[in-house]
């Protein structure tokens, strides 16, 4: 009976239906004009939508049963190992450094907007590093390994990577002299937008959304950044707003005559979690074994993936130079 009450705790715990159920039996609607009240009815969005994307999944005859199998592994083991070291790290960095803001904001729309251009610049930062420092790769990589794209992928991290993650976002902020209690509300937003983003085409065909792609990040543009295609590897790393892809000039659209190829470019059993989870480690770990000499070895860490102490570099910056080469050369062939 025990493990089936755990059973039953750990599903009504992964759809987040606990506060929102309460709130349907006692009756009292008053509570949703709270943001407790409001963010109960929203918590459960994603998981539902997931269960819907299965569903559909296998009415298309699309299961897509590998990803979801794996995805669901690593949220089972994510949520016994690394359930609260994410929640530590964030309150230590507000403890540690919001004496040294240099100002403080005040809770008004103008310093929201302010605060959340902050966390999409400390979103871009810790994402640009996951994808160009070997060793954060390594903790990123899990979440690119999937060879399809559904809701399930957002489950899919290492769980060493929302602390690594967090304390960049949260210290940026903190510093830019972002109150707490408004940090906590863009983390929300953040994290239910930054899942919805996974959304597949079984449940979203293009999800590029118009206009309003030019100002946002949507579900299309991120559908690139999980591309291992060398016109589209590390591009869009964004969130929400994608001001600062295109400030920096990773901004990237999803083309029609490059069909979009999921997961990494190492060679990989995506259906076999223990690669999917500490392949890249492994990688990394072979790789400064038979470097020659510690400065070789160190280099591995801290470079782009595919660096090679050779110099037979295949990081994406040099697969994507080569790319676009071989397209300028047909196209003026074509001419």
């Amino acid at each position: 009976m025990e493990i089936l009450e755990t059973l039953y705790e750990e599903l009504v715990g992964f759809f987040g239906i606990t506060q929102a159920w309460e709130i349907l039996k006692s009756g009292n609607y008053e509570v949703l004009r709270t943001y407790e009240g409001i963010t109960s009815f929203i918590i459960p969005i994603i998981p539902l939508l997931v269960f819907l994307e299965l569903i559909l999944g296998l009415a298309y005859k699309k299961p897509q049963t590998r990803v979801y199998k794996v995805n669901f592994l690593i949220y089972v083991f994510n949520r016994f190992v690394g359930r609260f070291i994410a929640i530590a790290v964030v309150t230590l960095c507000i403890g540690w450094f919001q004496p040294l803001a240099l100002f403080q904001t005040s809770p008004t729309w103008y310093w929201f907007i302010y605060a959340y251009i902050i966390w999409e610049f400390g979103h871009f930062i810790y994402h640009y590093l996951g994808h160009k420092v070997r060793l954060f790769w390594c903790l990123h990589s899990t979440h690119h390994a999937p060879e399809d794209m559904n809701l399930s992928v957002t489950y899919a991290h290492f769980f060493l990577e929302a602390p690594y993650a967090d304390t960049i976002r949260t210290t940026i902020c903190i510093l830019a002299g972002v109150q707490p209690e408004m940090l906590f509300v863009i983390m929300f937003i953040d994290g239910t937008y930054g899942a919805f983003i996974h959304v597949g085409e079984n449940v979203m065909k293009k999800a590029n959304f118009g206009f309003l792609g030019k100002y946002i990040l949507t579900p299309s543009h991120h559908r690139v950044h999980h591309a291992k295609n060398p016109l589209y590897m590390d591009t869009n790393f964004c969130n929400l707003l994608n001001i600062w892809d295109r400030a920096f000039g990773t901004y990237q659209e999803e083309k029609e005559y490059e069909k979009i190829r999921y997961g990494i470019t190492r060679e990989m059993d995506s259906g076999n979690f223990m690669d999917v989870y500490f392949g890249e480690f492994v990688a990394l770990g072979k790789d400064i074994w038979n470097a020659p000499g510690i400065k070789n070895k160190l280099m591995y860490v801290i470079m782009p993936p595919g660096w090679n102490h050779t110099g037979a570099h295949m990081t994406s910056k040099v697969v994507r130079s080569e790319y676009f080469n071989t397209q300028k050369a047909k196209d003026k062939a074509a001419a």
